[in-house]
C-alpha cells in the first residue's frame, strides 16, 4: 500500500475534526510524515472546512499541531 499524500492526510484530519477529533494524533503523525516525504514545511488548511472556524479555534488548532511538530497555515 502506498503512503498517503499531504492532500489525503489533510482530508483525513478534516474527517477526524468533524468526528469530534477521533484518532487526531494518528492523523497528525501521518500528515507530518507526508509533509517530510514531499519536502513541505507547513500544512495548509481551508478554514471553511473546520468545525470551529473562528480565531480562537484556528489558534487552538495551530498550537495543538505545533506541539506535535506540524506548522499549520490557513488558506484565504
Amino acid at each position: 500500500m502506498s503512503e498517503p499524500t499531504v492532500a489525503q492526510a489533510t482530508e483525513n484530519i478534516y474527517a477526524s475534526l468533524k468526528a469530534d477529533n477521533a484518532d487526531i494524533d494518528a492523523h497528525i503523525a501521518t500528515l507530518k510524515a507526508a509533509l517530510a516525504r514531499e519536502g513541505l514545511k507547513e500544512a495548509v488548511f481551508d478554514p471553511a472546512k473546520l468545525a470551529h472556524n473562528n480565531r480562537s479555534g484556528r489558534k487552538l488548532m495551530q498550537a495543538y499541531f505545533r506541539q506535535r511538530g506540524v506548522t499549520v497555515t490557513f488558506s484565504s
